[in-house]
């Protein structure tokens, strides 16, 4: 048994898909301040090699997210399997470090929320060709006069 342990019960008696928690919340759920180590994100990583806190949130089904040190803050997320159905957390403790279950296929973890959001928006035409360049040679070299003009007619102003 660990002073962690108490974090596991209260995880898993939450029943929830996303637990949002403060690391001050966390520090009265087990009732003892966390290590200065908290202030790494290596810490709140799931590897179960960095610290005995870690297991004791996998072993509850839970892995963490959005871990912002700054605000002290991170998201417990139940683990899902591959299959959709929530994985059981374990009762015991392997003698070797358990290995956090891999996402379902095609889960990128790192993407931010609002990733995909604008999907459909743009449609572009069948057989258009998106390498071909904006303007031919004749056109970039009209652009640059009127850019040269531009820049003229500025220097021009300023000196007045």
């Amino acid at each position: 048994m660990t002073k962690y342990d108490r974090l596991g019960a209260y995880l898993r008696g939450q029943g929830k898909d996303l637990i949002p928690m403060t690391f001050g919340e966390i520090e009265r759920v087990v009732g003892t301040r966390l290590p200065k180590s908290q202030k790494h994100q290596a810490w709140w990583s799931n590897s179960t090699s960095n610290n005995v806190m870690t297991q004791v949130w996998l072993d509850a089904g839970y892995r963490t997210e959005q871990v912002d040190i700054t605000l002290r803050k991170l998201v417990f997320r139940r683990v899902v399997s591959a299959s959709g159905m929530h994985e059981q957390p374990s009762t015991f403790r392997n003698s070797e470090p358990a290995q956090p279950p891999a996402p379902p296929p095609g889960t990128n973890l790192a993407r931010h929320p609002a990733s995909g959001a604008l999907k459909g928006m743009v449609t572009i035409e069948p057989g258009y060709d998106l390498t071909k360049p904006v303007y031919t040679d004749k056109e970039w070299e009209e652009v640059e006069k009127e850019i040269m003009a531009d820049f003229d007619q500025i220097n021009e102003n300023a000196r007045k």
